[in-house]
C-alpha cells in the first residue's frame, strides 16, 4: 500500500509538471506567432487559463487566453498598450509539436482594450486647442471666432467612437464669465484620432475617459494568429 501511495504521488507530480511545460511551451508558440503576424518589437506576453492545461492541450482548443502586448504606434498614433482576451482558441498540439512554424491558431472571438495616452490625444488637437483631464472627463479650451473677433472659450467633450477612430466634440462651450455659446460656430474645436489596423484584428466599440487617457475597447470573431 505504501509503495502505491508512492507511486500516486509521483504520478501526481509527474502530470502537475508536465502540465506546466505544456502550457509554457504554447504559450511561448502563440506569442511568437502574435509578434510575427503583427511585426511587433517583442513578443507579447501570454497566459493560458484554466487548470488542468493538458485536457485542453489534448483537445488542441483552449477556452481562455490572454494577451498583453507593451507600447506600440499604429499609422502615426501612440498607444499605451493592448490587452486582448481570446476565447475558443485552435491550437492542435500535435501540429504545434510537429510543425510549429505551419501550425494554424485561430480564435473564435477576441475583445481587447487599448488606452491612448493623454500625451497623445494632446498632440493631435488642431492647433490652439489645449486639452486637459479634470478627474471625471476632459476639458477643452482653444479661440473661436464670434463675428470676426477671436474669442476665448472652455468647453467639456463628448467622446464617441467612429468607424476607425475616435472623435472629441466640445460640449457646453462658454465664454470667460460662462456665457453660453451657439454649437456651430466651436467646429475649429472637434477633432479626430484615427485608430484603424488594431492588431488581432479588433474593431472599435466603446471608448471612456480614465486617469491614464482614453481607453478604447474592440471586438473580432475569426482571427486567425498566423500569418
Amino acid at each position: 500500500m505504501r509503495k502505491l501511495i508512492v507511486f500516486l504521488i509521483l504520478l501526481v507530480v509527474l502530470l502537475v509538471v508536465l502540465d506546466r511545460v505544456a502550457v509554457a511551451g504554447v504559450q511561448s508558440e502563440i506569442a511568437r506567432q502574435v509578434a510575427a503576424r503583427y511585426d511587433l518589437d517583442a513578443e507579447p506576453e501570454v497566459r493560458i487559463d484554466g487548470i488542468p492545461f493538458l485536457t485542453q492541450a489534448i483537445s488542441g482548443r483552449y477556452d481562455e487566453i490572454q494577451v498583453d502586448m507593451g507600447p506600440m504606434s499604429l499609422e502615426g498614433i501612440q498607444l499605451a498598450g493592448v490587452h486582448a482576451t481570446l476565447y475558443g482558441v485552435s491550437a492542435p498540439l500535435s501540429d504545434l509539436i510537429q510543425n510549429s512554424a505551419q501550425a494554424q491558431i485561430t480564435a473564435e472571438r477576441v475583445t481587447g482594450a487599448v488606452v491612448v495616452p493623454l500625451e497623445t490625444i494632446e498632440r493631435r488637437a488642431p492647433e490652439g486647442v489645449n486639452l486637459e483631464g479634470d478627474g471625471d472627463g476632459l476639458k477643452v479650451s482653444g479661440e473661436i471666432s464670434v463675428r470676426g473677433v477671436r474669442v476665448p472659450v472652455e468647453a467639456g467633450v463628448r467622446i464617441e467612437v467612429l468607424d476607425g477612430g475616435v472623435r472629441l466634440t466640445p460640449r457646453n462651450v462658454t465664454l470667460a464669465g460662462g456665457i453660453p455659446v451657439p454649437a456651430e460656430t466651436t467646429r475649429s474645436l472637434t477633432y479626430t484620432i484615427p485608430i484603424e489596423n488594431l492588431p488581432l484584428d479588433l474593431k472599435l466599440t466603446e471608448v471612456k475617459n480614465t486617469p491614464e487617457g482614453l481607453q478604447v475597447t474592440g471586438e473580432a470573431t475569426d482571427v486567425p494568429l498566423r500569418g
